[in-house]
């Protein structure tokens, strides 16, 4: 199995989440959280002062799914997240030992 971690922009959030819903992806977390990458984010003017916005917005996504599965779903998020600017995110890729269900005890690719 792999997890798929993908930091997007927010804006692009319901994109994501349809082609994953079109890959009949069942299972997905959804996390707000800040950084920067290279753009180092940026400076702004609030009342007529300067000031710096160091970490910008973004939308975490993460999904577990079979190995068979993670190419499909790293295609469908690479598509639907791209702006063709600077900061679009990043995909991260990594092997899962072992998921279960705590509700049944299913493991492995039964509890995705």
């Amino acid at each position: 199995m792999k997890k798929v971690e993908a930091i997007i922009k927010p804006f692009k959030l319901d994109e994501v989440k349809k082609a994953l819903n079109d890959l009949n992806i069942e299972g997905m977390t959804i996390t707000e959280v800040k950084g920067f990458g290279r753009q180092k984010g940026h400076t702004e003017f609030y009342r007529g002062a300067e000031y710096t916005v160091d970490f910008l917005p973004k939308v975490k996504v993460e999904v577990v799914t079979d190995d068979d599965m993670a190419a499909k779903v790293i295609e469908a998020v690479m598509e639907a997240a791209r702006t063709g600017k600077i900061g679009d995110g990043k995909i991260f890729v990594i092997e899962v030992e072992e998921a279960v269900r705590i509700r049944t005890g299913e493991s492995g690719k039964n509890a995705l």
